[in-house]
């Protein structure tokens, strides 16, 4: 039996790759005859970025940006395709880990250190930019991403309007007269891992800001602000942010980089398993094992373990799907996709705790999977 270990990052736990690795090796603990092999996926969540890089044996240019707050930090992306093709993670700049808890700010923190990171990627005459905007600390419609390419956001009297997204709903007009215009001849695509458009109840603001910080008070100015933003950018372009799918990614980022500079929103997960190859490597496989921190109706909705799952199901390779947590009760479309769903958690009241032993609960749980295996005629697991 071979069996291909294609996990997501456990969100606030571990990454893709370590959660592959301690997969693997509750496997060949367990005594099971198989062989295995360790294929992390990133659906444009917080890591992504770092997965294509290693994958397409690309390398690493260090550099250094603001972070979400305007600090100065180290950061890096990665140079593919020869150099003609740039990898860049939102999350190395304007990430929410870069953070301390007391930090979080939706009102204050922007993405201009992103737009750091695609000029110093110009710089090296790359083609193509991909941009995988998972983990942000932020709920600026892009605008920091855009001021640092040269966009200048006014309010009236053609005043330049300083800390957006805090004053946002006094925005007025913008000019991009000074537009770095290397980007409009980049191809330009976001990596998203949800599908949210701008605004409303499953929009930007609402959803993502209090992950990030915002209480009910600032999530009404967010909101207004990004409507501000959808309705001045509307008059000026004709195109409308609000109706864009994936366009509240990342605090609306998605939306931002759509209208002003052409990008390519598409589903993380779908473009990361074409890019990789990740077809190829199920030609030889008889079971796949994949997994996140919590599968659930959510999971269908583009996570990494769907779109695994999805490209399993094609090619009627049974899949294992393992996660902090489970639905209680069986779920037909889960069912559909994932042959076996298990918890990772002996006890799941401590929440904390069973992120701190994250990687003793996939391995054991792999181990348990193995031995229930080696019983079994294997029938079903081989083509």
């Amino acid at each position: 039996m071979h069996i291909l270990i294609s996990p997501n990052a456990f969100k606030n736990s571990l990454d893709a790759a370590s959660v592959a690795e301690a997969i693997q090796k509750g496997l060949l603990e367990s005594g099971l005859p198989c062989s295995t092999a360790c294929f992390a996926v990133g659906d444009g969540g917080d890591g992504t970025a770092n997965l294509i890089i290693d994958r397409m044996k690309g390398v690493g240019i260090n550099v250094k940006v603001h972070n979400a707050l305007g600090k100065k930090i180290n950061s890096s992306f990665g140079l593919i395709e020869n150099g003609k093709t740039a990898v860049i993670e939102l999350a190395d700049a304007s990430g929410l880990r870069l953070l301390k808890k007391n930090e979080y700010d939706p009102l204050h923190t922007t993405t201009f250190g992103t737009g750091e990171l695609i000029k110093h990627a110009l710089d090296r005459g790359v083609e193509k930019i991909i941009i995988g905007i998972g983990g942000s600390a932020t709920v600026d419609g892009a605008t920091g991403i855009l001021d640092a390419l040269g966009i200048r956001f006014l309010k009236k009297k053609k005043k330049i309007l300083h800390s957006i997204p805090q004053n946002m709903a006094e925005l007025d007009d913008f000019d991009t007269s000074k537009l770095d215009k290397r980007i409009l001849n980049t191809k330009l695509i976001v990596l998203c891992d949800v599908d949210n458009t701008l605004l409303g109840d499953q929009g930007a603001a609402a959803v993502f800001g209090p992950q990030k910080g915002a209480d009910k008070s600032d999530v009404k100015k967010l909101e207004k602000g990004l409507k501000k933003f959808r309705d001045i950018a509307f008059r000026k372009t004709g195109k409308d942010m609000s109706t864009i799918k994936y366009g509240g990614a990342a605090g609306g980022v998605g939306a931002g980089l759509s209208v002003f500079l052409n990008a390519e929103l598409v589903n993380g997960i779908e473009y990361f398993l074409d890019i990789t190859g990740f077809d190829e490597a199920l030609e030889k496989t008889d079971l796949v094992i994949t997994g996140e921190g919590s599968i659930d109706q959510q999971t269908l909705q583009g996570k990494g373990p769907f779109g695994v799952a999805k490209r399993a199901m094609k090619k009627n390779i049974p899949v294992i799907g393992l996660a902090g947590k489970i639905p209680l009760r069986a779920d037909p479309l889960l069912d559909e996709y994932f042959q076996v769903l298990v918890s990772i958690n002996n006890d799941v009241g401590d929440i904390n705790k069973a992120l701190m032993n994250t990687a003793d609960n996939l391995r054991r749980t792999a181990r348990s999977i193995g031995r229930l295996l080696s019983f079994s005629t294997h029938q079903g697991f081989s083509k």
